[in-house]
This record gives structure tokens, C-alpha cells and sequence, in this order.
């Protein structure tokens, strides 16, 4: 038994069930692994000439309800090697009537059932006689199907077969279900607790990424380090919750200001945060920075009262921020070890940041040569 199977890159983002983010992340469970087991042991007790798990397209049904499709992610049988990441609308076929009723679907006789749908034969060469489907839900949402294609040694499938499929089905919910717990957790592990930005370790972990990436073709890093102005002050003012409460609208900020292409987003300590850019140029980056200096400025902080049903008092003009700047490119060179560059570009950053604060502070201030 042959399977064939969507590459590992498009299965990662089909099987993320969080519809705003794309799946980067490698340290979950080797997906194309566990479909494989899935086919495999269902296989063994429904023996079949093929089948397939198919999954929707969760940015797709997110952007185009009515219009989403079915991608094949896992298959085996003659000419299934042609159906991996075909696509295949949810109106279309006994999958797509599986998928959308929610319900296991056995066909014994596809010539004379309306539902089926032949092209899928003509692409792979085969010929379909008799089918069982059966839904795949995770969350309580249907998010795929599995079926098997023409019952090996017996005449046909029976409806013992279509709930031992339906059995199958439910394994591949919880094995997903598992995939995706795990994930949760290691990307939980990657942010700050306060405000989900990327926290420091993820930081040094990330910037020694890009720069490897840098240094072997020469491109640009930019370190943006930002502090926030006067934020001792307001804390000490109106105590820890209004504190906590501006970091987390500062971060909101960036995460709106800052262009999510080639940056990573994290907060470095305290009140202080970082800003990796590898895929714009020094000037963009200072583009970039004064915008988040400006937004900062006429953003309307607010206070966390202490006793309940008390308004909070608007902290109108109470906070800047500080930024300080240094490239890869123009204030460190590509001569230095990957560690010592890191080290370098991070204590330029900083002390440009210290610079913007004593030049009067709310303002960009970029590294010397």
C-alpha cells in the first residue's frame, strides 16, 4: 500500500484551525505521519483498492463561506500520486455532501447515485464502483473527510463497515485535536504573557536566524529598541494595573503600525521593546519608527481605577516613546562571528535608544558608524 501525501508545508496551513495565522512552526507532531497511520489502519479492517483524507481550506472558508473547497491531503490507490493538494468545492461529490451534512455517506452502486462525482476518476485513472465517507469534525466544525473506494474480497461495504470508518474518522478528530494542543502550547511558550507579543528569549532565538540569513547573502537586519517615556512615572502614579494595561495597549499599537512582512514583534523587559526587520532597508525602518512615535503620542492611554464603578481618567499626553536604531549592514558588517554581530546590533540599537532620550526624548535616533 502506496500513500501519497500533501507536502508538509501546505499540510501545516490546512491543518491550522486558527484562521489569521499561518502555521511556521516544525516541533508539532509529524502530521504526514499520522494521516498515513490513519489510511494505513483503516485499510487494514475496510481493505479497499483507495482512499483519501481530504481537509478544508480554513483561510478559504474564513474569507469565502460559500465557496470553500476540499483539498486532498493523504491518498493511496492507482493514480493517487495526481490528487494530492487537488481541490475539489464542498458543493461537489459524495465528499462534499459528507462534509457538509455532517453525516457518514455509503454508496454501493456510484453509477446510479446522483451525488457522485466522476471527474476525480478521470484525472487518476480509476475507476470508482462503491464508496464510504465519513465526516471529520474537530471543535464540534466539520473540517474534513475520509473515505474509502471499492471494498477488497467482499461485493460490498455494509453499514458495520461505514461505522468502523466512521471510527477512523474520530481517531484523525483527536489525533488533529492533539497536533493542534501541541502547537498552542509551544507558540504559548514563544510569547509574553502581558501582551502576546514575542517574548525576549523567542527574541534572541529569532535574531540569530536572520542573522545567519543575513550574513550568508548579505542582506540587511534592522534592530529597532524602543522605551516608553515617563511610564516609571505613570506606574508609580496610578499603580501596576494602569501600567500593565499601557503595555498592553502599546503593544496593540505596534502590532497595527508595524508591517507584519520579515518582522518579529516582542517585548525585550520592563517597558522596553524590540522590533526585528529583515526584509526592509534602513530608511523604511525609520519610516516605520517615527509612525510608531507618532501613534504612541496621540494614542489615549487610560487609567485602571482601584474601586469598582470609578471612570478611568484618560492619560492624554502623558506618554512618548524613545527609539534607537542600528543595521546589520551599516553599523555592524558581516566580518564579525554570528554571536559578536548579535551582541553588537543589540547594544547599538540600545544605545541609540539612549541617545533619542537624551536629545529630549519622542523621538527616532539611529546608531553611529
Amino acid at each position: 500500500m502506496r500513500l501519497h501525501l500533501l507536502d508538509n508545508r501546505n499540510l501545516n496551513v490546512l491543518l491550522s484551525r486558527e484562521r489569521h495565522r499561518r502555521v511556521r512552526n516544525q516541533e508539532a507532531a509529524p502530521l504526514d505521519l499520522v494521516l498515513k497511520e490513519i489510511l494505513r489502519k483503516a485499510n487494514q479492517f475496510v481493505p479497499s483498492e483507495a482512499g483519501s483524507i481530504l481537509l478544508d481550506d480554513p483561510v478559504k472558508k474564513k474569507e469565502a463561506p460559500k465557496f470553500h473547497e476540499l483539498v486532498f491531503v493523504a491518498c493511496f490507490g492507482a493514480g493517487s500520486s495526481k490528487l494530492p493538494g487537488l481541490r475539489l468545492p464542498v458543493t461537489t461529490g459524495i465528499v462534499g455532501a459528507t462534509y457538509l451534512s455532517g453525516e457518514p455517506y455509503l454508496s454501493k452502486n456510484v453509477k446510479g447515485d446522483k451525488t457522485f462525482y466522476a471527474k476525480i476518476d478521470q484525472i487518476s485513472s480509476f475507476r470508482t464502483r462503491s464508496v464510504i465517507c465519513a465526516p471529520i469534525i474537530v471543535e464540534q466544525s466539520v473540517c474534513g473527510v475520509i473515505e474509502l473506494i471499492n471494498r477488497k474480497e467482499k461485493g460490498n461495504y455494509s453499514e458495520g463497515e461505514l461505522k468502523l470508518l466512521e471510527i477512523f474518522a474520530g481517531y484523525t478528530s483527536t489525533l488533529i485535536q492533539n497536533v493542534l494542543y501541541a502547537r498552542k502550547h509551544i507558540e504559548m511558550a514563544k510569547r509574553d504573557g502581558l501582551t502576546a507579543l514575542y517574548n525576549d528569549r523567542y527574541f534572541h532565538i529569532k535574531l540569530d536566524q536572520d542573522v545567519r540569513y543575513a550574513k550568508r547573502n548579505k542582506h540587511d537586519v534592522v534592530l529597532l529598541f524602543m522605551d516608553m517615556d515617563h511610564f516609571k512615572e505613570v506606574n508609580d502614579e496610578f499603580g501596576h494595573l494602569t501600567g500593565s494595561h499601557v503595555l498592553q495597549d502599546v503593544g496593540g499599537i505596534l502590532q497595527k503600525v508595524v508591517p507584519t512582512r520579515g518582522t518579529t514583534i516582542a517585548r525585550y523587559g520592563g517597558d522596553e521593546f524590540v522590533i526585528i526587520f529583515s526584509q526592509a532597508t534602513l530608511e523604511e525602518v525609520v519610516q516605520v519608527a517615527e509612525k510608531i512615535c507618532d501613534s504612541i503620542k496621540k494614542f489615549t492611554f487610560t487609567t485602571v481605577p482601584y474601586l469598582p464603578k470609578t471612570p478611568a481618567d484618560p492619560l492624554r499626553g502623558r506618554l512618548t516613546c524613545s527609539i534607537g536604531l542600528a543595521s546589520l549592514k551599516h553599523h555592524v558588517g558581516y566580518e564579525l562571528s554570528n554571536s559578536n554581530i548579535r551582541h553588537l546590533l543589540i547594544r547599538k540599537a540600545d544605545t541609540a535608544m539612549y541617545q533619542a532620550k537624551t536629545d529630549g526624548k519622542d523621538r527616532v535616533s539611529v546608531a553611529s558608524m
